[in-house]
């Protein structure tokens, strides 16, 4: 099993990367007492380092009591009894009511065992970039957003591997490391089938589907939901000053687009529930008592901040997909 390693590429000193590695893989109990840690020479000859940066690095963990040296064999694990504090980069796409939710339970849960530094990439692939590349190295554990953001994958893939946890959106590329994350396709099929019933007095599903920083599983699930089940339904990229269609239920990933929406119905003096339907995506406290409360598919966040951080807890590796469900409420 790997005990050390080091990227070159990153800022950090390479005596405190081995370190790192060392406090990690004890936190982690892959390394217990007594178990001897790689040579000097076999860290020098591993990584192309002077055999006096493993020396440094020995020597401060011997100062802290971590390890101890016998004479002509080597280096030791004296104390797995140590405050280490794990230092954990979190990678959001942007900040809005749904990752506020994430991050404070993530928090609660961790209970202060871990420095949290929190970074945006707003969802752009360069910042994204930019950001794991200064990162890499820094820390103890990296748990990153991709979202739909082309490249990700490789860009993700120059972090240590055992290191990395996916949020949210999850892939193909991805599928090697641990995540806590959302089944769209999955999750619109399914929320759309529990409103069934209700759906059917409505003649056409519409799905207002941008396409930027929404998941194409949504619209997978979408298309999914209405074929097998012989709905009408239409997919816009856009509702700015549309005339709604009596009759219809639109289906609305985003919040802006949902204002769009009630403003539209006003001016026309329709009422919704009754003379059209809406279906939004991800629930807040505000589309509970909006035009007396709105219908949403929506992921538990809560929920994915805690499974997160008690898999951290326990250095798990699964993936986990968050729980959804349809919330019924007035506007459907």
């Amino acid at each position: 099993m790997k005990i050390i390693s080091i990227n070159q590429q990153s800022n950090q000193p390479k005596y405190k990367q081995i370190v790192l590695s060392i406090e990690i893989a004890i936190a982690e109990k892959r390394l217990k007492r007594n178990d001897k840690l790689p040579s000097v020479n076999k860290v020098s000859l591993e990584f192309s380092i002077s055999r006096d940066t493993v020396l440094l690095a020995y020597d401060e963990l011997k100062k802290r009591g971590i390890i101890f040296a016998i004479l002509g064999k080597g280096y030791y694990v004296k104390s797995v009894e140590f405050s280490f504090e794990q230092r954990i980069f979190l990678l959001f796409d942007e900040l809005n009511a749904f990752k506020e939710d994430i991050y404070n339970s993530f928090l609660e849960v961790m209970d202060n065992k871990a420095q949290v530094d929190i970074f945006f990439h707003h969802f752009n692939i360069e910042m994204f970039k930019k950001l794991i590349y200064e990162s890499n190295g820094n820390y103890s554990k990296y748990i990153i957003m991709p979202t739909n953001l082309v490249g990700s994958a490789a860009i993700i893939k120059m972090l240590p591997k055992q290191d990395v946890y996916i949020l949210d959106q999850t892939n193909a590329e991805l599928q090697d490391f641990p995540s806590v994350h959302q089944h769209f396709i999955k999750d619109m099929y399914d929320g759309l089938m529990k409103g069934k019933s209700l759906l059917e007095k409505y003649s056409k599903l519409v799905l207002i589907f941008p396409g930027n920083k929404e998941p194409i599983g949504m619209v997978d699930g979408f298309n999914q939901f209405c074929v097998e089940y012989h709905f009408e339904h239409q997919i816009i990229t856009s509702f700015e000053e549309q005339l709604i269609v009596k009759g219809d239920v639109y289906i609305i990933p985003t919040d802006r687009h949902l204002v769009n929406v009630i403003e539209q119905s006003k001016r026309q003096n329709l009422e919704i529930g009754k003379d059209f339907g809406i279906i939004s995506y991800n629930d807040t406290p505000l589309k509970k008592v909006v035009e007396n409360g709105i219908t949403t598919i929506s992921t538990d966040f809560k929920a994915m901040g805690k499974t997160l951080a008690k898999m951290l807890l326990r250095s798990s590796k699964e993936q986990i997909e968050n729980p959804s469900d349809l919330i019924i409420r007035k506007s459907l």
